[in-house]
């Protein structure tokens, strides 16, 4: 089992199973740029196609739940391609791609994601309260399998984390809480490690290898969605930051020039004057140049009214 990022507008993700009489359970899912001719945002090619007549008993069962978990990937899969980042805030599009984890990763009980920023301001977010209990202990120990996910770039996987010796610490405690399985995936988008997905659930050993593959899968499509989701939030944010630093610009300006008008002095006079009075008053050079223009503006109306009358 297998995925593949073809270029920056999709991915195409593909995998079989082989069960235990020979027979092969496979599926492809191909989500390729909206607006491409001919093609939809996200199409499922023959998904889950096996032949159950050779199989009987136990051996039946277990390939058709097998098919049944790949579709739970297929579905979740495509859902995450159909995600617009642009009518998602950045938590909660965090948040529909932990929620889509639980339903791809067979055994999940609850996911939580973390976003690792460049300011150090990690967002994070969870499916179910006991999830953000566990986050909680391991973020403020400094230890465990996301923490450790994150920093090595590859999966960690436990069903005994009381005795799990990775995370002495944290581990014992999680146990105290009765979750006992993790599964870290590590959110890897153009070589680096944009964040990690937690996946929990009570029972131990609730996690195989199948589970594994699975989740490793689900994470590739899921850190393009997270990178986009990042990206976007960030350029809002700047467009944010940048506007505010254009008005307050304009109001020091507006300020400069009252004080000119007033006085007679220079720009740069007018400007170390503004900063003289923000650094008594422990204040911003824009709250005081907002100041300045405000009592401007007060006194141009009052002579308005007394000329009226």
């Amino acid at each position: 089992m297998g995925a593949d990022v073809i270029g920056g507008s999709g991915w195409c993700a593909s995998g079989q199973i082989r069960g235990g009489t020979g027979a092969v359970e496979w599926f492809t899912v191909v989500c390729a740029a909206r607006g491409l001719p001919d093609r939809s945002a996200c199409q499922e090619d023959r998904p889950m196609e096996y032949d159950s007549s050779a199989d009987s008993g136990e051996q039946g069962w277990e390939q058709a739940a097998r098919a049944g978990e790949a579709g739970d990937l297929a579905e979740s899969m495509a859902a995450l391609s159909r995600l617009s980042s642009g009518r998602w805030d950045l938590v909660d599009l965090l948040g529909q791609v932990a929620s889509f984890a639980v339903r791809a990763i067979p055994g999940a009980e609850g996911a939580g994601l973390t976003l690792l920023e460049a300011d150090g301001a990690d967002t994070i977010v969870k499916t179910a309260p006991f999830v953000g209990d566990i986050d909680d202990i391991q973020y403020g120990l400094g230890e465990g399998p996301c923490i450790s996910a994150a920093a090595t770039g590859r999966t960690m996987r436990s069903g005994s984390l009381g005795d799990d010796p990775r995370w002495p610490r944290f581990g014992p405690r999680a146990d105290r809480l009765g979750v006992h399985s993790v599964l870290s995936l590590p959110l890897i988008s153009h070589e680096a490690v944009a964040g990690a997905m937690n996946v929990y659930a009570h029972a131990p050993g609730s996690f195989d290898e199948r589970s594994e593959e699975l989740g490793e899968l689900f994470a590739v499509p899921a850190a393009i969605a997270v990178q986009n989701a990042q990206i976007l939030a960030q350029t809002r944010r700047l467009a944010v930051s940048l506007q505010a630093a254009l008005t307050s610009r304009a109001v020091i300006d507006q300020a400069i020039g009252i004080l000119r008008s007033r006085s007679g002095i220079s720009a740069d006079e007018a400007y170390d004057r503004l900063c003289q009075h923000s650094q008594r008053e422990d204040i911003k050079v824009n709250e005081v140049a907002a100041g300045v223009v405000r009592e401007a503006v007060r006194s141009a109306r009052a002579r308005r009214l007394d000329s009226n009358n």
